[in-house]
């Protein structure tokens, strides 16, 4: 049996000066990979950058080494004091590198807000440095001093002379013993350098690239909001508004925020306090979604924008935004000492108030965007509840292979998606004139039995057990609902045929009806059109001439008025056309007429549809009455 080892108080051992940070790193920096040693410059950078955030320093210059290990950050902000300090008899410099907890940072009387309130960040970059040097520049002269593995290896010197102005320069190299790779990424020092001058506004940042022999300038005077532009850019996302919503409180806690909502189905903020970024968010973003949360639900409640039967959650409000949120707090609480999260508590309700108090204003201010925004906001809801109700259905139903293709389906033979055309036609009659008239090569056609189900308020699981959407949606093969991938759909062009008279216009709008709430992506790429067939035929002479409806059928008799006496036929359908008529006048791309379907007012169009196709009578009868006079004729 194995004998105890002895424990007693001499194997307790207390770790002195900056020990603890070379035992434990990970405590200090978040490890001793890539984002722990970049974490290196980040500590030494936020106390250039707290200097220029006090008003202190107007200039920061970084420069990355021809070694790739060696970097040095400069400001001209006071320069770290030199003077000695009554209890300990070393100077201040030496202090802040070698002390824990040593800074002038804790009492608030140097500083009104900063990011390094530790004391920690730069004594432990010295404790993890191989070699750092720190030169200072007050009063007139220049001071000197050196370290490794964050002890002194010489004295404070100052330099013979007198010197202008003031600042800070720290120059130091990490320890190889301790980083595994102490090469730094140039690319991941330039954006931290940029993102750190759309931040603070005003402060030139300066980085010196030796390793790629690259100089680079950052100057941001509007800030965050040209921050903003970047990011959307760089994540290729198209805002749907093109001015920013901005926040700008300087009181005791001086707060930005910006933002736009976008296109993309996600939802992107990226949050700073006092300059750092907090990647765990925190209190300043709690706020900031809670505001903004109460500010759109009581502009929809206000003006009664929310249609009967959708329901707003918080993630349709947010889903698209890009945000920048940045907060500027006196005293805050990280959680660890890499300042990941915010958890000051007082935080959250000041946020949440300015952002509620001014995006509604703003919203009410500038009634077009906000329309824009509600229409996002109401397709996101009715998409979330869609997939919610059937997601097991659409990964069923949209098979692409054609062994599995409806089989009223009579596809094109060309394999693969160049030019290709799917008609879906009214009724089998029009569909077997449309097979024989087409063009074999690249369209496709796809009949429909009658009027097709209404969708303005079925269910997805609804939808997809009719059996004429089954079809559309097997014959399409992109998906439905929040799954639909419009790369892979089957066909470039999806082109809705039906008769010229009121029942066709039906069964077009309902089909719109199931586009525009269930596969809205393919109307917004540009794929969905709406054919144009002729409703007369008129023989003039021995002239033929072909009128979509009665206002077409007039323009041409009056044109030919003198000639001969017109003969007219109208046409009770696609179905008693013959297929060559049908090939010249409404499938040939050469000599037809095709409508695109494009949505320029999001939230007009919804508002429309939802009255013309809902379960409310009363809008219909409105829409009715309010145009009846327009009504010259009407085919009953």
């Amino acid at each position: 049996m194995a004998t105890a080892s002895k424990y007693g108080a001499d194997e307790i051992v207390a770790l002195e000066g900056l020990e603890p940070v070379r035992k434990r790193p990970g405590m200090y920096i978040g490890g001793v990979g890539s984002q722990g040693l970049h974490h290196l410059v980040w500590e030494i950078l936020d106390n250039s950058v707290d200097e220029a955030m006090n008003g202190h320093a107007s200039e920061i210059v970084v420069t990355l080494h021809k070694d790739g290990s060696t970097v040095t950050v400069s400001d001209n902000g006071r320069g770290i004091p030199v003077d000695k300090h009554r209890k300990t008899k070393k100077s201040a410099l030496e202090m802040v590198l070698t002390i824990l907890h040593a800074g002038g940072k804790f009492e608030g009387k140097n500083y009104k807000t900063s990011g390094g309130l530790h004391g920690v960040g730069a004594s432990a970059v010295n404790a993890l440095s191989k070699k750092l040097t720190a030169v200072v520049r007050r009063d007139g002269a220049q001071y000197r001093m050196e370290f490794s593995q964050g002890k002194p290896t010489s004295r404070l010197q100052k330099a013979k002379g007198s010197f202008r102005g003031s600042g800070t320069t720290i120059t130091f190299t990490p320890d190889p013993t301790i980083f595994p790779k102490t090469v730094f990424n140039p690319e991941t020092i330039r954006q931290r350098l940029e993102i750190t001058s759309f931040l603070h506004r005003g402060v030139k940042v300066n980085y010196v690239d030796e390793v790629n022999g690259k100089k680079d300038s950052f100057l941001h005077e509007n800030g965050i909001v040209d921050y903003l532009d970047q990011v959307i850019t760089s994540r290729s996302a198209k805002a749907i508004h093109e001015a920013p919503f901005t926040v700008q409180k300087d009181a005791d806690e001086r707060i930005e925020i910006t933002l736009k909502w976008t296109e993309s189905t996600d939802e992107h903020v990226r949050s700073y306090v006092n300059g750092i970024p907090t990647a765990d968010g925190g209190t300043h973003e709690n706020g900031f979604r809670a505001g903004m949360g109460k500010a759109l639900r009581n502009y929809l409640d206000t003006h009664n924008l929310v249609p009967r039967g959708v329901k707003i959650a918080q993630e349709d409000i947010r889903e698209g935004i890009v945000a920048i949120v940045s907060v500027f707090v006196g005293d805050p609480q990280f959680q660890g000492q890499t300042k990941d999260k915010l958890n000051n508590p007082e935080i959250q309700p000041v946020v949440d108030a300015a952002m509620r108090s001014e995006l509604e204003q703003w919203l009410n201010s500038n009634r077009s965007v906000a329309e824009s925004i509600v229409a996002r906001i109401i397709a996101a809801a009715r998409a979330r509840a869609a997939s919610r109700a059937a997601s097991a259905s659409v990964s069923r139903k949209t098979a692409t292979s054609r062994a599995m293709l409806p089989g009223k389906l009579t596809d094109c033979l060309s394999a693969g998606r160049g030019n290709s055309e799917l008609f879906i036609v009214e009724g089998d009659s029009a569909g077997g004139t449309a097979k024989q008239g087409r063009d074999r090569n690249h369209q496709a056609i796809l009949p429909l039995r009658g009027k097709v189900l209404n969708t303005e308020n079925a269910t997805l699981k609804k939808v997809l057990d009719n059996k004429e959407f089954q079809d559309v949606v097997t014959a399409l093969g992109c998906g439905i609902g929040k799954n639909l991938d419009v790369s892979k759909i089957r066909y470039d062009r999806i082109i809705l045929l039906a008769d010229a008279d009121s029942d066709g216009h039906h069964i077009t709008t309902l089909l719109l009806t199931f586009f525009y709430r269930h596969m809205p992506a393919l109307i917004a790429d540009g794929r969905v059109y709406i054919a144009v067939p002729p409703l007369y035929r008129i023989d003039v002479g021995k002239e033929t001439y072909w009128a979509a409806d009665e206002v077409d059928r007039e323009r041409i008799l009056s044109e030919a008025d003198g000639r001969a006496k017109p003969e007219i036929t109208r046409f009770k359908g696609l179905g008693e056309m013959m297929p060559k008529v049908l090939w010249e006048t409404t499938l040939n791309p050469a000599t037809r007429r095709l409508l695109r379907v494009e949505v320029d007012d999001l939230l007009e169009t919804d508002r429309v549809v939802s009255d013309l196709m809902g379960r409310d009578a009363s809008a219909r009868f409105r829409f009715i009455m309010d145009r009846a006079e327009d009504a010259q004729e009407i085919d009953v």
